[in-house]
């Protein structure tokens, strides 16, 4: 410990004179360890006091039996009081903890951990964020099923590192893959009960061991250390590969539950500096969850920070998505606040340096609902941009042909498109926005066009959980259906929703499985099922493999066109280096009037986007939107300096076409754009 630095080394670090283990409280009375026998992980053959430091409320004790392997607790006392719950029965895990097991059906043990891993001189891939493209996948899900990879290792860390995933996910044209949460975690009491499990992970129960049943059973059987090897592992060959590893991360609450949920960790070492509470002690929940972490208390946000550092650097992971993320930035009167220490001090703190991250930027508080309102540095999820894409593709279809409203016209969609700065600060520029279309937490894309209505009564709850506002669109049918023109309809709606996004400034995130149509039959809530509802299907019909060939396509064509991944907002009659210059033109090749931009009568746009080199070759591409289900003859815009258009995508054809040159049309043609469709030009120059 010094004096600069009270929070230094919690935890437990091995020392010339045995392992130290170092923890905070600042109103417990008493800490123990209590350590156990290596056969037996009930039987208690050392205990040892922990030490207070009055200065910092760090307690510290050293013993030559904290080594690796070594399975421990702490016995914690202190006063009564409303917002305390102190209990010397209870064995309590470290807050640090690198490795956790089970001792018993509710019981838990640390483990130190043997955290040795030579990484073969590879190191992070810092693929740019204009160049990121996010793959959001669940560890188990994503090769559960794969024939290609041997048994033992499906659904695991290593399931996820073998060369057939990996190959998977470089040939589709992926920068990073996302994972839902891997901190170790456990289903809550209601699900337990119910015979259901938390699927998703957002129950945590340490933030800093990997969730240990992700682990082939060669490593689970070895113990933590070799869970964590696995883990380093599969970071490492992602790596070599090019590929980025991003964790979704839950700081927002844990696996405590409410007042009466299990008392694990937290709640039993200080439940006032853990947890958000009124004076007489009732929990603040802001999550939804049972409690919320406090993060007003500065050894709290320490934790988080110690955490982020721990598995950015240790472990070597690109970035996080934090879930939840309002949470993290409320004040100690539980507003949130864009400049709370530890938002700020996330995005600058020099040891998480080029580490991406990513706000989920709201909670179900007061004020919760926070896109764009997060500091410079970070990137958040654009809601806005999600319910945009749906609502023009979709639910204003829907209301066109049930009543003949149009919707909103073409305006905000080209807000959306151009990377939402009416969203986020120009000193932020598109990078801050996140867009995408689904994501785990509601209907696959698939879904989006098949269903109208959640179907979740397999979740338990009587189909009372997941969103009633989901701006789908059966096409005239729920669910599944015999029609081909129904079936035709939905197909060209994916291709159009995730055209879209992967042809909008920001960054681009897909959903595991959405580029081949996964679907979840409707339940756009599925974190509670662990089976093939929810794990990717390999066997796939012959339109899942040409929609996941018009994926693999339009990230090809991002790749290739940086007019498409602009890294700052342009500014009207300036030369804005790394911006994309945006012109905008009606169907008969105009400009576009104020009139046009708000009629909700026009739905039809084309826009010209013309990139400011910095790095690459200067780049223009035209895109051509269309959404009303008639086509049109549209008059191709003359541009200057354009002197034909090279077409590289139509969202009309089912199918790519193979073996042929691209066709050009001059400025100023008449082309044919069909019902309900975009089309992708690059502009060519004399």
């Amino acid at each position: 410990m010094t004096a600069a630095d009270p929070l230094a080394r919690l935890g437990v670090r091995q020392t010339s004179h045995g392992g130290e283990l170092r923890v905070w409280s600042s109103t417990a009375t008493g800490i123990d360890l209590l350590l156990y026998d290596h056969k037996d992980p009930n039987w208690v053959y050392k205990t040892k006091p922990l030490e207070r430091d009055e200065a910092s409320d760090v307690w510290s004790v050293r013993s030559r039996s904290l080594s690796p392997g070594r399975r421990y607790t702490l016995r914690v006392t202190g006063p009564d009081g409303p917002q305390n719950a102190f209990d010397p029965t209870l064995a309590l895990l470290d807050p640090y903890a690198r490795g956790l097991v089970r001792a018993g059906r509710e019981q838990w043990r640390s483990v130190v951990v043997d955290e040795e891993f030579d990484w073969h001189g590879v190191t992070k891939p810092n693929t740019p964020l204009d160049h990121t493209v996010i793959y959001e996948a669940h560890v188990k899900g994503l090769s559960k099923l794969n024939p290609r990879i041997p048994e033992h290792l499906r659904g695991t860390y290593a399931g996820l590192a073998h060369d057939t995933s990996i190959g998977y996910l470089k040939s589709l044209g992926v920068t990073a893959v996302q994972l839902l949460p891997v901190h170790a975690f456990v289903s809550e009491q209601r699900l337990q009960k119910q015979g259901l499990t938390n699927y998703w992970g957002y129950n945590t129960l340490g933030f800093f061991a990997p969730h240990s049943l992700y682990a082939s059973r060669a490593a689970q059987a070895e113990g933590p250390a070799a869970v964590l090897r696995e883990f380093k592992g599969m970071v490492k060959l992602l790596h070599e590969a090019g590929l980025e590893v991003i964790l979704d991360v839950v700081y927002n609450h844990t696996a405590e539950e409410g007042r009466m949920g299990p008392t694990t960790s937290f709640r039993g070492i200080d439940n006032a500096g853990y947890y958000r509470q009124t004076a007489r002690g009732d929990y603040v929940d802001v999550t939804g969850c049972g409690n919320s972490i406090n993060t007003s208390t500065p050894a709290v946000s320490r934790m988080i920070l110690d955490s982020l550092k721990y598995w950015a650097n240790d472990v070597q992971v690109d970035g996080f998505r934090f879930d939840l993320a309002a949470t993290l930035g409320r004040n100690a009167d539980h507003y949130y606040d864009h400049e709370h220490p530890l938002i700020t001090g996330i995005v600058s703190d020099p040891a998480l340096a080029d580490v991406k991250m990513i706000a989920e930027p709201w909670d179900v508080g007061m004020g919760g609902w926070q896109t764009g309102n997060f500091p410079k540095g970070w990137s958040e999820w654009n809601d806005r941009y999600r319910d945009r894409m749906r609502k023009f593709w979709l639910r204003d279809i829907k209301s066109i042909r049930e009543n003949g409203n149009p919707g909103d016209g073409v305006g905000m969609l080209a807000t959306r498109i151009a990377g939402s700065s009416n969203t986020f600060a120009q000193a932020r520029g598109p990078l801050a926005s996140v867009d995408f279309v689904t994501a785990h937490d509601g209907f696959t894309l698939a879904d989006l066009t098949a269903y109208n209505v959640k179907h979740n009564v397999g979740n338990g709850e009587s189909n009372r959980d997941g969103s009633d506002n989901n701006m789908s669109y059966n096409h005239g049918i729920e669910g599944p259906t015999t029609s081909r023109t129904i079936e035709q309809a939905r197909r060209r709606a994916m291709r159009n929703l995730m055209g879209t996004l992967l042809l909008s400034a920001g960054v681009p995130m897909i959903t595991a499985g959405d580029e081949f149509g996964r679907s979840q039959k409707g339940n756009n809530n599925a974190y509670c099922h662990d089976s093939e509802l929810t794990w990717l299907s390999w066997d796939r019909r012959t339109w899942q493999k040409e929609l996941w060939r018009t994926t693999q396509h339009l990230l090809r064509m991002r790749r290739e066109n940086p007019a498409l991944r602009p890294v700052r907002y342009g500014v009207f009659g300036e030369r804005t280096p790394g911006s994309s210059q945006m012109d905008w033109y009606d169907a008969a090749g105009e400009s576009m009037s104020i009139a046009d931009w708000n009629s909700p009568e026009n739905r039809t746009l084309q826009y010209v986007a013309a990139s400011t080199p910095e790095e690459e070759p200067f780049n223009r591409i035209l895109t051509v939107i269309h959404g009303v289900e008639s086509p049109i003859t549209v008059t191709l815009p003359v541009h200057e300096g354009v002197v034909a258009y090279e077409l590289l995508w139509d969202s009309s054809n089912d199918v790519l076409p193979a073996g042929h040159e691209l066709p050009r049309v001059a400025p100023g043609s008449r082309v044919d754009v069909a019902a309900a469709s975009l089309q992708l030009y690059r502009a060519l120059s004399s």
